[in-house]
């Protein structure tokens, strides 16, 4: 099996503009936005004179925004991926969405179509809600759980702004493997699970989260919780050191007895001017059909 990549184009409401010298210039909407990316080695192929045209640029030194355009607003609606968001530039230089997942939520929207049958989605690492709104809207069930109380509440205003509010999903402020261990005593299967875990992070109440310990524990608690006809499974990575290939040598080893299909590789943005592909993460994803 041969590695994958998944790419984003630009968009009526987003582009990646040019990377280069560890940075990435992007339009989201009407605004440019400048920020650090550390995986744009090469150089940049537009002129400074181009990055300069930027609204608002990120400053690491002092983790936070700095306007070049004092009219622009500090959070703003896009769409994207046939989903809209509330974009608020943080101070971890994010911008409440992640545009390399959008092959991911297509994935996530066909499957579940076509599965002609009800589909229970958990969204474990759920941030600010993308795959759930992809899954909302092709007529799952949504159990959208992440540690954060202001990603919880960024999720449901992206929701409300898609038209997803009052679609079946619960919202759960918790630990990603707190929340699964206590559903393997109820008895909780889900036909679908995604996850974003990242390299270290805290629960609702101050639980660790540390990749190198918990990612293999939670993977297996999980299996635990697969109905018997599963649908998919999804797992990407983000800046955790370790490689499609190892992502997929763990998922087959939970899923494998379920036949299906898997691809892994990684997840790329394409330049609108420069027409290279920026590398933004690693993915693994099985499904039944």
């Amino acid at each position: 099996m041969e590695p994958k990549i998944l790419t984003t184009k630009p968009s009526a409401d987003y582009e990646l503009i040019d990377s280069g010298n560890e940075e990435k210039l992007e339009r989201y909407g009407k605004y440019i936005l400048r920020r650090p990316d550390p995986q744009a080695l090469w150089k940049k192929s537009q002129l400074e004179t181009e990055w300069k045209n930027a609204d608002a640029i990120f400053l690491a030194d002092r983790k936070t925004w700095k306007k070049k355009n004092e009219s622009m607003q500090n959070e703003w609606q896009i769409s994207f991926g046939d989903l809209k968001f509330n974009i608020k530039p943080t101070a971890f230089k994010h911008t409440g969405v992640f545009p390399e997942q959008e092959p991911n939520w297509q994935f996530i929207k066909e499957k579940i179509k076509n599965a002609g049958r009800p589909i229970k989605v958990l969204n474990l690492f759920g941030y600010t809600g993308g795959a759930t709104l992809a899954a909302l809207s092709s007529g799952a069930e949504v159990t959208h759980v992440d540690g954060s109380k202001s990603a919880i509440t960024w999720a449901k205003e992206n929701a409300e702004l898609s038209g997803l509010i009052n679609k079946p999903v619960r919202w759960i402020i918790d630990d990603a493997r707190k929340f699964v261990m206590r559903e393997i005593k109820r008895g909780g299967k889900y036909d679908a699970i995604i996850m974003d875990p990242p390299s270290f992070g805290r629960g609702g109440k101050g639980e660790i989260w540390k990749i190198e310990t918990d990612f293999i524990k939670l993977l297996d608690e999980c299996q635990k919780i697969l109905s018997d006809n599963p649908l998919f499974f999804i797992i990407n990575g983000y800046a955790s050191g370790y490689s499609s290939i190892a992502y997929y040598n763990v998922l087959k080893s939970i899923t494998e007895k379920y036949g299906g299909q898997f691809e892994f590789g990684e997840l790329t943005i394409l330049e609108s001017k420069g027409k290279r592909l920026l590398p933004c993460g690693i993915f693994v994803r099985w499904s039944k059909n």
